[in-house]
């Protein structure tokens, strides 16, 4: 009877113990679930209010009314102003033609630039990744360093040296310009990104293809370059994201020809101040590609963060 007693006690302190267990692990679940929660609610509200305004009328815009058919009825102002509302979508529009034409300018210039950089800063980080360099007291270090550090350098400080340089060379209000620009732009964190993401990859794969006789291009090309695609892709949409958002050097260097998004999305002015549902709708606009590009290739991205591509 006695051992009977001390094995019921036994299982009612197992049993105490695995509620508490379970208690404690529902409650950790409770907060990282409502952190998530709280981060994603301050991560996406600007993308929420960008979108919800550019339904807006004045009135509700000054008022701040967020929550449609309960604060406000939407309207189609915002799209209308730009010519992509349904009823004028099928109608000439000024506006919709230069929104294009700036669309277009953005995308050849972010992709051009994100493509250009991933090749030289490919190259770059697989020497800096391979071989030993010596240039003076610097090694390889201290070079990827280097390039990383050209990002402290504030963009107003070459503002005039670019606009002289521009002008000189009549690349001014051009896409080439613009695009070897943001080429020189995003290269320090490509560089950056791609050096982690091949020092992550055994050397011994490269070493064992040279062995049976390949070169160090086909070894780079056919070995190394499948296993680091899922962190080219993620550093290819982060220098898309910083190109295709840029602005103070596409204000400063563009006039006409080769204006981008962003600002055409700044000039959003009027006599009576700024149009803000006509921001709103342009910006949502401008948003929408990089979004549908984050879908496509969420699977890269996530590939990319699980090796290290981005931290």
């Amino acid at each position: 009877m006695t051992a009977q007693t001390a094995n019921d006690t036994l299982s009612a302190a197992r049993g105490t113990d695995m509620r508490r267990v379970r208690l404690q692990l529902l409650s950790v679940r409770v907060f990282i679930y409502s952190a998530l929660i709280v981060w994603a609610f301050v991560a996406l509200f600007p993308i929420y209010w960008t979108v919800t305004t550019s339904f807006k009328t004045a009135v509700d815009v000054t008022q701040g009314h967020l929550i449609p058919w309960v604060d406000f009825i939407p309207s189609w102002k915002g799209w209308r102003s730009l010519g992509l509302s349904p009823d004028t979508i099928f109608q000439t529009s000024t506006v919709r033609i230069e929104f294009l034409k700036r669309f277009a300018n953005s995308t050849i210039v972010s992709v051009g630039a994100s493509a250009l950089a991933i090749v030289i800063g490919s190259l770059a980080a697989y020497g800096l990744s391979r071989f030993p360099y010596k240039f003076g007291p610097l090694r390889n270090k201290d070079i990827s360093f280097f390039f990383v550090s050209q990002l402290i350098l504030p963009p107003v400080v070459l503002a005039l040296p670019f606009l002289v340089l521009y002008k000189g060379l009549a690349l001014l209000d051009t896409r080439i310009g613009l695009t070897l620009l943001y080429t020189l732009m995003v290269l320090p964190i490509v560089i950056w990104i791609m050096r982690d993401q091949f020092m992550k990859i055994p050397i011994e794969l490269e070493e064992a293809a040279m062995v049976d006789g390949a070169t160090v291009w086909v070894a780079f090309l056919r070995i190394v370059m499948p296993l680091a695609l899922p962190g080219m892709v993620a550093a290819f949409i982060l220098a898309l994201v910083l190109a295709w958002n840029e602005y103070f050097f596409a204000a400063l260097l563009t006039s006409t020809n080769a204006t981008t998004l962003p600002v055409m999305v700044a000039s959003q002015t009027g006599s009576q101040g700024i149009n803000w549902w006509s921001m709103a709708a342009l910006s949502a606009a401008s948003i929408a590609p990089l979004v549908l590009v984050g879908l496509f290739l969420e699977r890269f991205i996530i590939q990319g963060l699980m090796t290290g591509a981005v931290k």
